[in-house]
């Protein structure tokens, strides 16, 4: 259930970023990708979904992370919706979203 809905919000991430689903389970250190990440780490978090879960996920799609930096990711997205209200509409608008 909690995978069906980690695809869900990795496609909406990678719509709104306008980068491909593959890039976001590449190593990848572009900013873009690496911000479309984070985000996802956010949204599952939020969820509530358990890191080793997202980590799990994210395994499965060929990206292997650990667990701090999932909780880096989180913590560099709680940031910056402190500052940018048009991120927190981004993040509002996805949440909004019909997820089975």
């Amino acid at each position: 259930m909690k995978q069906n809905i980690f695809n869900q919000y990795a496609e909406k991430v990678c719509d709104i970023f306008s980068i491909e689903d593959k890039s976001l389970f590449e190593k990848n250190k572009r900013k873009d990708v690496v911000d479309a990440r984070h985000l996802l780490y956010f949204l599952c978090a939020e969820r509530p979904m358990k890191i080793v879960y997202i980590q799990e996920y994210m395994a499965e799609k060929g990206y292997i992370i650990n667990h701090t930096s999932i909780l880096y990711g989180i913590r560099k997205v709680t940031e910056r919706v402190k500052t940018d209200k048009d991120y927190v509409k981004v993040i509002k608008d996805i949440k909004k979203c019909d997820l089975v």
